[in-house]
């Protein structure tokens, strides 16, 4: 499945997979980040997805490198 960036941008919820896609970041990292309740999760079925203003917000408030 060939997802194109500019389709990811204009969505509202990602999966695990579209929200590793979108930050770099690695399964186990986003995982643990919902489970300490950093980055708000919601379930659909068995499905797991993450708001784009949650994810938004949980990147903002990583620590900045100096």
């Amino acid at each position: 499945m060939n997802i194109q960036p500019q389709f990811i941008a204009a969505r509202t919820a990602y999966s695990v997979a579209e929200v590793m896609a979108q930050s770099g970041l690695g399964r186990d990292t986003i995982y643990k980040a919902i489970h300490k309740g950093q980055l708000k999760a919601r379930k659909s079925g068995r499905r797991t997805i993450v708001l784009a203003s949650d994810l938004q917000a949980f990147l903002e408030a990583l620590p900045v490198m100096e």
